[in-house]
């Protein structure tokens, strides 16, 4: 199995888009601090996951997540985990 997820800073309106095999596994290297480039947003927490059976499928989904049609599904879904 394989995962396209959406995590969000406790601490920031931020969120970061990724997709991965072993999600718990994933999740715990980011709170770790393995990704520099959004180190100063620590940490995160899974507000969304979608499972598939291929990498390919799950990067294609990562992909949409971050286009603008993407951004806007998931401003409407993940509306509740923001500040106004």
């Amino acid at each position: 199995m394989f995962f396209a997820y959406i995590l969000k800073s406790r601490d920031y309106d931020f969120l970061y888009k990724g997709h991965c095999e072993d999600l718990n596994e994933r999740i715990n290297q980011h709170n770790s601090g393995m990704t520099k480039s959004i180190k100063p947003y620590l940490p995160f927490e899974l507000v969304y996951k979608e499972k598939f059976e291929t990498r390919d499928e799950a990067i294609k989904r990562e992909k949409y997540f971050k286009s603008a049609a993407g951004r806007r599904y998931l401003k409407k879904l993940l509306a509740p985990y923001f500040n106004g």
